[in-house]
């Protein structure tokens, strides 16, 4: 129903006022953003977002007062997770391979 690239979805959407801007900064296609909106859309008992089309005065799209709450209550549980699961988060963080990095090829000092 609602995950982290559904959510940045939202956000964009609500920053840009458009449904395509949204797609773009997400380098996703606008029939991908559109897809994506129109499953969050059909999921919950009302719409997150209403859009218009474009015209003489424009198209746009806009995050609804459900999509407003929605987005509030996912971040808000993503706050949750974070600090509930932390020392989860560093044992997994623990258990991946160094990073290999160029920079740390380079002797120190040069």
């Amino acid at each position: 129903m609602l995950g982290p690239g559904k959510a940045d979805l939202l956000e964009h959407i609500r920053e840009t006022g458009s449904i395509a801007a949204a797609g773009r900064a997400m380098a996703m296609s606008y029939k991908r953003a559109w897809s994506l909106v129109e499953e969050m859309n059909s999921a919950f008992r009302a719409p997150l977002v209403d859009s218009s089309r474009g015209g003489a005065k424009g198209g746009g799209a806009h995050l609804t007062e459900t999509g407003d709450e929605v987005l509030a209550n996912y971040r808000a549980l993503e706050e949750t997770i974070a600090v509930a699961g932390a020392d989860r988060i560093e044992t997994l963080r623990g258990l991946l391979r160094p990073a290999q990095h160029p920079a740390s090829d380079i002797p120190e000092g040069k």
